[in-house]
């Protein structure tokens, strides 16, 4: 099972439901397992009976919450401690230094920061990689209605204390009116729609899906795309 992992404390849940629909449109088998303080997936997706820590279906993602590691998952599964999770990848949302740890983040196949140029989605997400003790690999997911040099140069020097290595690209989401209004109109219907979605932030979904396969070309996951979009 791949690990992926999605860090900071910016709203991330409809971000990683959107790539995690890329994936299960392409057949893979993915769980979305949310680590962070206000568990925002328990109001946005939806579920007949929660209870502290549940597994639902939604959209053909498994969505985890309220756990606090892999051996609680497998307990709820009803599956043993050496066995393997029955899933070809888990995206993970955490805001959370414990939580990181505890799902072993270092070891992830790939992590992302993810967080806009706000003070506090940028000190409060870099706190989450506070207690690490070795260095994590991040590539910087940014939202922002206009990527300045001066904003990345500044997330550069307030790590400068932290242990982290950024790749030198960054993905870029737009915050535009019309991708906050399709999300928002998703969650009242309770569905995953692109069709309405800015071709920039389609784009980025597409470069984030395609790193996390990384065996199966642009053209494929272009066509899941489209075939979300026309809702097949």
């Amino acid at each position: 099972m791949k690990k992926i992992g999605f860090i900071g404390t910016y709203d991330k849940t409809d971000l990683i439901l959107n790539i995690a629909k890329i994936l299960t449109t392409m057949g893979r088998r993915v769980i979305m397992v949310d680590l962070t303080l206000t568990q925002k997936a328990k109001y946005v997706v939806p579920v007949i009976n929660p209870t502290l820590t549940y597994i639902t279906n939604f959209e053909d993602i498994d969505v985890a919450v309220g756990f606090k590691n892999e051996k609680e998952i497998k307990g709820y599964l009803g599956i043993s401690e050496q066995e393997g999770l029955p899933y070809d990848i888990m995206l993970i949302d955490v805001d959370d230094s414990e939580a990181a740890k505890e799902f072993d983040l270092l070891k992830a196949a790939k992590n992302y920061f993810v967080t806009a140029f706000d003070l506090y989605s940028l000190k409060r997400g870099l706190e989450v990689l506070s207690n690490l003790k070795e260095p994590i690999n991040l590539t910087k997911i940014l939202f922002a209605k206009e990527i300045l040099k001066e904003e990345d140069d500044y997330l550069n020097f307030l790590s400068l204390g932290y242990k982290v290595m950024w790749n030198e690209y960054r993905i870029y989401f737009p915050i535009e009116n019309g991708d906050w209004s399709v999300l928002a109109e998703n969650q009242r219907v309770a569905k995953i729609k692109f069709k309405k979605l800015s071709t920039q932030y389609k784009d980025s979904l597409v470069f984030i899906a395609g790193e996390i396969l990384n065996d199966v070309s642009e053209n494929q996951i272009r066509r899941a795309v489209k075939t979300i979009e026309r809702g097949v």
